[in-house]
């Protein structure tokens, strides 16, 4: 049942792109059974290979095609036409999962799943299908056969999944709306290019997260428990910090299948440095299909390879080291919302004044005043102190008697009230479509 509607749920943008997810996981489905049959030979070696070509492949036609074409044609000259595919929706997410499925059997670490609906259904689990977490096979596996469903557990997944529904439709729909208000406006200054800077890094922290919030608590009612994909990342006090806490889940898939095989840090500085700028090429590429992304990936990697070697942000003050951390977390989401590399220059020159704009006008001024309540709410949102008002309250007797009652309330009201912008409004950004 469950497989049937994440089928019907993914269908219902497009049918045809069940063909490609059908495709995907047969291939999965048959390469784990060879590479587990005949585990350490060279059968398994090639059926490990295949699976990789293919589910890579099919993810460069569908993503990547135009961009390799686009940039062969500026530089060579030629007008070679470009395929216009249309990307399916969280591609990209259900090939790391099916990689990485293939992969454990591979090495050993899990058994092959013979059963190919519950394979199928670890796929096409609709809850995280389109936007994450990236869930691991071997998390899953017993969940697949033997779960237990209990009222207690809906009741948490539902109160979770109001929680992600408001950080979706609240917070990052408004902050969103100021993102496409700056970019409507002609007439920009410093003030309101920070103001959109402001804007966009809460606006895709809590799309991202609230959809996490969603897809955990959606599985924790049928019986799964999905590991976190965020932990309060803008209360880091390094870059480190913040890709151990942003993305958790795509975070753990590099480490655990590109870097460590690399050699991770078990080698000498060179080859680390290497390693560091393929592994964050490659996060930076798998986000899309743009320089943009590419340098945002090398960005960090520079970062990270400077606080290694250099910096020793242990070594240092936090305050310091959170302002640093969050300046180049917002210039890198500049970066990555930008439409080419020339369009991320201008914007970092505006930034730092250097663009010849003013420093604010009267626009600008009217659009830090109407959304000041907003932008501080969010950043108070984006830290523990809400989840730590909430525990505190709940640690005494009376307090817990209180939440028991109003807390069924607010996730009631949350998703009533979510629902009724929905019904009401049509400007719903959907950020990681493209992924």
């Amino acid at each position: 049942m469950l497989l049937l509607a994440s089928l019907f749920f993914y269908g219902w943008g497009e049918p045809k792109y069940l063909v490609f997810m059908f495709a995907a996981v047969a291939q999965s489905y048959i390469a784990a059974l060879l590479a587990e049959r005949f585990r350490g030979t060279k059968i398994a070696k090639l059926a490990l290979a295949v699976s990789a070509v293919a589910s890579l492949g099919l993810l460069a036609y569908c993503k990547y095609a135009d961009f390799f074409i686009g940039n062969f044609n500026a530089v060579t000259g030629l007008s070679i036409p470009l395929l216009k595919v249309a990307l399916p929706v969280g591609i990209s997410f259900y090939t790391f999962q099916i990689l990485s499925y293939v992969i454990d059997v591979y090495r050993g670490d899990v058994p092959a799943q013979r059963n190919f609906v519950d394979l199928a259904m670890y796929v096409a689990m609709f809850p995280q299908l389109i936007a994450g977490p990236i869930v691991r096979y071997s998390d899953i596996a017993g969940s697949l056969k033997n779960r237990k469903t209990t009222l207690a557990d809906a009741a948490e997944g539902i109160t979770r999944f109001s929680v992600g529904f408001a950080k979706k439709i609240l917070l990052a729909n408004s902050a969103a709306l100021l993102v496409s208000e700056f970019k409507a406006y002609g007439e920009k200054t410093v003030l309101f290019y920070w103001l959109y800077a402001a804007a966009y890094m809460l606006h895709i922290y809590f799309d991202f997260s609230g959809y996490s919030d969603m897809a955990i608590g959606l599985g924790r009612i049928f019986g799964f428990r999905f590991s976190e994909n965020f932990n309060y990342p803008y209360v880091s006090a390094s870059i480190t910090e913040f890709w151990r806490r942003w993305h958790i889940s795509l975070g753990g898939w590099f480490r655990d299948y590109l870097y460590i095989p690399l050699g991770g840090n078990r080698v000498k500085p060179i080859r680390h440095v290497f390693n560091i700028l393929v592994v964050w090429a490659a996060t930076g590429f798998w986000h899309g299909a743009s320089w943009n992304f590419i340098f945002w990936g090398l960005l960090y990697a520079v970062l990270l390879l400077f606080e290694k070697y250099i910096l020793h942000p242990k070594r240092r003050h936090a305050v310091p080291m959170h302002i640093y951390t969050m300046l180049f977390v917002v210039l890198g989401f500049v970066l990555f919302d930008s439409t080419s590399i020339a369009d991320a220059f201008m914007s970092f020159k505006s930034l730092f004044g250097l663009a010849g704009i003013p420093a604010a006008n009267t626009a600008s001024l009217y659009y830090l005043k109407s959304n000041l309540i907003l932008l501080i709410i969010a950043a108070l949102g984006a830290t523990p102190l809400p989840k730590r008002i909430y525990e505190k309250i709940g640690g005494t007797s009376g307090g817990s008697r209180v939440l028991a009652v109003l807390t069924p309330i607010a996730t009631v009201a949350s998703i009533a009230v979510c629902t009724a912008y929905l019904i009401d409004g049509s400007f719903n950004p959907f950020v990681y479509f493209r992924f």
